[in-house]
């Protein structure tokens, strides 16, 4: 206990690999196509739903989709794997909630597919699509919906290069990150791991 007591805080750098492509903007250039597809992806699926009257006049798409979800086959094994998520998939149909979530579901979609094309607040964009894709897969909706979510990860991690070549190149140096707020002038030369003497 004593070593832990008196040793001095580290930071863990990362991989030289995962440094580069996740911080380096070079691996931009990687980023970008996988970026731009999986925009194109959302707008489509956003495309079939905006305007269907099965997604926009009472949610009946959804409904069929929420109902088969819950099924339980007496045979084989049924769609959702987990009780806990079927009974919250319950509630929402059993309160009617597909009369209004099905158009959240629907900009939701072109709303991230739009900002993962212009490439702006990539991050964050990334992290709405893959909680879908999540919710997609944990409903029994496999589909693209491994490949989506599995992009998504990546570009979640690469937030800061993830939209480099896009609107993030401008909107991340105008907004700025809480941890690049300027030191203290007895912080400022401090090296990793390095405690401030005073």
């Amino acid at each position: 206990m004593s070593v832990l007591r008196n040793s001095q805080p580290r930071i863990l750098e990362d991989p030289p690999l995962a440094k580069w492509f996740f911080n380096n903007t070079r691996s931009a250039l990687l980023w970008l196509p996988l970026r731009l597809w999986l925009g194109v992806q959302w707008i489509e699926a956003s495309s079939h739903k905006i305007g269907n009257p099965a997604w926009f006049a009472g949610g009946s798409a959804l409904q069929g989709f929420w109902t088969n979800a819950v099924t339980i086959p007496a045979e084989g094994r049924p769609p959702i794997a987990f009780d806990w998520y079927r009974s919250f998939i319950q509630f929402l149909l059993d309160t009617e909630a597909y009369t209004w979530f099905a158009k959240v579901i629907a900009y939701s979609e072109l709303v991230v597919g739009i900002a993962l094309v212009l490439g702006a607040f990539t991050g964050i964009a990334a992290l709405i699509g893959g909680f879908m894709n999540w919710n997609f897969l944990m409903a029994g909706a496999a589909s693209t919906n491994p490949v989506l979510f599995l992009i998504a990860i990546g570009l979640v991690l690469a937030w800061k290069v993830s939209g480099y070549f896009g609107a993030d190149f401008f909107l991340l140096r105008w907004i700025g990150v809480p941890w690049q707020w300027e030191l203290p002038p007895s912080h400022r030369d401090l090296q990793p791991g390095e405690i401030p003497a005073d």
